[in-house]
């Protein structure tokens, strides 16, 4: 059975506010597409079949209207076989790097060149929700790879974060709350670290993690499991957490989140846009006393990094 595309154009001045919509509501089906050249811009989704088209436009267009964008507009509907899917992607995803670790489209296997002692995650958007394009993922990411830099060189150097902390070890439990694609639990993997664990409250998020192992040959590598917060996080005593969520949920489940922080562990939280940080990393901060914070922003959004003492 074919996809089905559900296209509409928005108004190139309400596009940033419509993304940012989308990811707060956790649409994952939809994205903002922009021409910064003839300034025009569309919401398109991807659907299994034109009843989940249907019953999903609603919701769409409600989010439109929060964001200011007039009522009215009609979606294109049409048939999209999965090779014309995969194809209209590939304009809008490109290879990337942070460290020594790269992004890159599956598409580009043939003639991507890796950097000797580099890693690389490929991605096909064919199979994955994220492809590490948005802030959010981006500074999960630059976190983890920082702290698998200061894995390798624990002898030589202290904990950039807090010099009176250890460094994460190889062995270090790594845990992914909230995987979606797969994207941080597998490149976590990737680093080096052995105990990795990445969980969503979605099962399809899970298939779709797994079926990104496989594309990588990793299959194995890395547990995923379908958990919410609560469940996922129940009993575990991790040395690193990644939750790239939204700031609600953040803050409603932070009691949760930092119980499960071994000493001396990290906690990455993304997902926050830079106007709603101070608001959760006080939440955070009232709960952790005598833990290191500190937070940074990448365009509209931002993160916050807590260390707990060892």
């Amino acid at each position: 059975m074919d996809l089905v595309e559900v296209k509409v154009d928005i108004p190139f001045v309400a596009a940033a506010a419509v993304d940012t919509a989308l990811v707060e509501a956790g649409l994952q089906k939809w994205s903002v597409f922009e021409d910064v050249i003839v300034k025009h811009s569309w919401v398109i989704g991807i659907m299994v079949d034109e009843i989940e088209a249907r019953e999903t436009w609603p919701t769409i267009e409600s989010l439109l209207l929060s964001v200011g964008v007039p009522a009215g507009i009609v979606p294109a509907m049409r048939p999209l076989a999965d090779a014309d899917w995969r194809d209209s992607y590939k304009a809008h995803f490109h290879a990337w790097q942070f460290g020594r670790l790269h992004w890159v489209p599956v598409w580009e296997r043939a003639t991507f060149v890796l950097p000797p002692g580099d890693a690389v995650l490929w991605l096909d958007p064919g199979l994955a929700f994220g492809t590490g394009n948005h802030e959010t993922t981006r500074l999960c990411v630059e976190r983890l790879v920082t702290l698998a830099e200061e894995s390798e060189l624990s002898n030589l150097k202290p904990n950039t974060l807090n010099p009176k902390l250890t460094p994460p070890r190889r062995e270090a439990r790594v845990v992914d709350a909230g995987c979606g694609s797969g994207i941080l639990a597998l490149s976590a993997a990737l680093l080096g670290f052995e105990k990795v664990i990445g969980f969503d409250n979605d099962p399809e998020a899970v298939r779709v993690s797994e079926e990104n192992a496989t594309l990588n040959g990793m299959a194995g590598r890395v547990r995923f499991l379908a958990a919410d917060l609560v469940t996922g996080l129940t009993g575990v005593e991790a040395d690193i957490i990644m939750a790239n969520i939204q700031a609600d949920v953040l803050m409603r489940f932070a009691q949760v989140l930092v119980v499960a922080v071994a000493p001396g562990g990290t906690l990455v939280l993304s997902g926050i846009l830079a106007g709603e940080n101070p608001d959760v990393r006080r939440a955070f901060e009232v709960i952790t006393p005598g833990w290191t914070v500190n937070a940074r922003v990448m365009g509209e959004w931002s993160d916050i990094v807590l260390v707990r003492p060892k």
